[in-house]
């Protein structure tokens, strides 16, 4: 039977062989296959970018950032009309 491995744990045995731990050990201690720990490096290396990336928005936080952009342009106008005594619009 197959076992699921979370992602924190692969990625801890990753790293724990990354930094010099012997993989045969870590492979043994974790019942795991050496070329299983190879294909879960592979796939660290390939992503590990990608944490310094700045993550999407959400489709909420769109929006907000879109009614706040609004906001902003309405409160600008508003000053405007109130300084000068005309209407902005």
């Amino acid at each position: 039977m197959r076992r699921k491995w979370d992602a924190k744990t692969k990625a801890r045995i990753v790293l724990a062989g990354l930094m010099g731990e012997c993989v045969n050990d870590l492979c043994r201690a974790h019942d795991l296959r050496p070329g299983q720990y190879y294909k879960w490096r592979g796939h660290f290396l390939e992503n590990s970018y990608r944490v310094f990336e700045k993550p999407p928005m959400a489709p909420n936080d769109m929006e907000l950032a879109a009614e706040n952009e609004e906001l902003k342009k309405l409160v600008g106008e508003l000053t405007l009309e109130l300084t000068s005594g005309k209407p902005a619009r």
